[in-house]
């Protein structure tokens, strides 16, 4: 769609933090919830007016925890969204929530509001594993939870999935995939276990605390990758598989480089060809919308070159991959050394090229930091190159 947008809303309540958890989330913050609404509500308006020539083809309300910010306060921004922006009749429309704070009711209001995708943060089927990173759910809360999604005819529902938990073995983490498999999400995301600095879990780690080792991540996850492909969902990105059509939209965005406007404390932006942010901070945020005051924390135009790393960056974390003539019409850049590299990597069973595109296997994906960094090395050194060759051309031009 001609001038489509994503529309993100970052909603930094919990009710209670996880330990691995980097996200800006809050938890006790309650008494916060309505003057935030009240700066949202405002921003929203203040934002409105930039994106007058773009419809809004998804919205994708995130966190945090959006459900625990009440289904009052989420219709509000449902209906401010709609009264402010050009929204597409068929426009996806996520909500994020945890299993302990939806049931029926709500769902089915969110429904009528137009939401038509859920994503819920499953993270295990293992209750033991659940209390172990201090979730805030057990699993019989979540088939709870599913059988709500049903009940309100919501058709589209994504399931969180970690591997590497404290205490999981590879046999626990198989059957937390089948207790999803057989609640038959259209989406699932499923994420290898970072330990953040600064978090809970990172601190335990630090005190002598094991968890899975990186071998135990890869078994789980290639096992993973072969095993949903059995249940018909395909792997489109790293860490996401969907059913034919259930791929997220607005997620797309992001890898495919189009834009997105975010509202809200700590959200990020890449619109009109400035990638910016909002500061990290409620009360900075609440204050800074309500009394006029700084609320952007950075903000930067995006050169071409720069579009050329995020392409090789973010498109190389997708099944659909990059594309030679793509790369260079688009960017004006050399991709014969690129092209080399891929080709190394496809001998060692690390890429393949499918048709005219290039993209990462499984174990690819598993090592995919280090073989994105060293193309981008390459991009550099060519970019450097032709630099420097242009200004030698430059010099013999003068001297004659």
């Amino acid at each position: 769609m001609a001038n489509s947008l994503g529309l993100y809303l970052h909603i930094p309540f919990c009710r209670s933090k996880c330990d691995y958890c980097d996200f800006y989330s809050l938890a006790g913050r309650e008494a916060r919830m309505d003057d935030y609404q009240r700066a949202l509500l405002q921003h929203l308006a203040e934002s409105a007016p930039l994106a007058k020539h773009n419809v809004v083809n998804s919205i994708y309300i995130g966190g945090g925890t959006p459900t625990w910010y009440g289904e009052k306060r989420l219709v509000e921004l449902l209906k401010g969204i709609k009264k402010r922006f050009r929204v597409d009749k068929g426009a996806e429309v996520t909500v994020e929530a945890n299993p302990d704070s939806v049931d029926l009711r709500m769902l089915r209001t969110l429904r009528r509001m137009g939401v038509n995708r859920i994503s819920m943060g499953m993270q295990s089927g293992c209750d033991r594993e659940l209390a172990a990173v201090h979730r805030p759910h057990t699993y019989a809360q979540l088939v709870a939870a599913v059988e709500a999604v049903r009940g309100a005819k919501i058709r589209n529902l994504n399931l969180d999935l970690i591997y590497g938990l404290p205490g999981q073995t590879e046999e626990s983490w198989r059957e937390s995939v089948e207790k999803a498999i057989a609640l038959q999400p259209e989406h699932l995301s499923c994420y290898g276990l970072t330990v953040e600095e600064g978090t809970p879990l990172a601190l335990r780690v630090q005190r002598g605390e094991a968890l899975p080792d990186d071998d135990a991540q890869a078994n789980c996850y290639l096992w993973l990758v072969q095993r949903l492909a059995q249940e018909g969902y395909e792997q489109y990105e790293i860490s996401n598989f969907a059913k034919t059509g259930c791929q997220s939209r607005h997620n797309l965005k992001y890898w495919m480089g189009r834009p997105y406007m975010g509202i809200g404390a700590a959200a990020h932006s890449d619109f009109g060809g400035c990638r910016y942010s909002f500061v990290r901070d409620l009360e900075g945020y609440i204050s800074g919308v309500l009394e006029g005051g700084q609320v952007i924390a950075e903000s930067e135009q995006i050169q071409p070159r720069e579009r050329g790393s995020e392409y090789l960056m973010l498109q190389l974390r997708t099944t659909h991959g990059i594309e030679e003539w793509e790369y260079r019409r688009r960017f004006y850049m050399n991709f014969d050394a690129i092209a080399a590299k891929l080709a190394e990597y496809e001998h060692r069973g690390w890429a393949a090229c499918t048709g005219r595109r290039w993209h990462f296997t499984p174990e690819g994906f598993l090592i995919s930091n280090r073989l994105i960094g060293e193309i981008l090395e390459l991009q550099e050194a060519a970019t450097l190159k032709d630099t420097l060759e242009k200004i030698r051309e430059q010099r013999i031009h003068r001297e004659e």
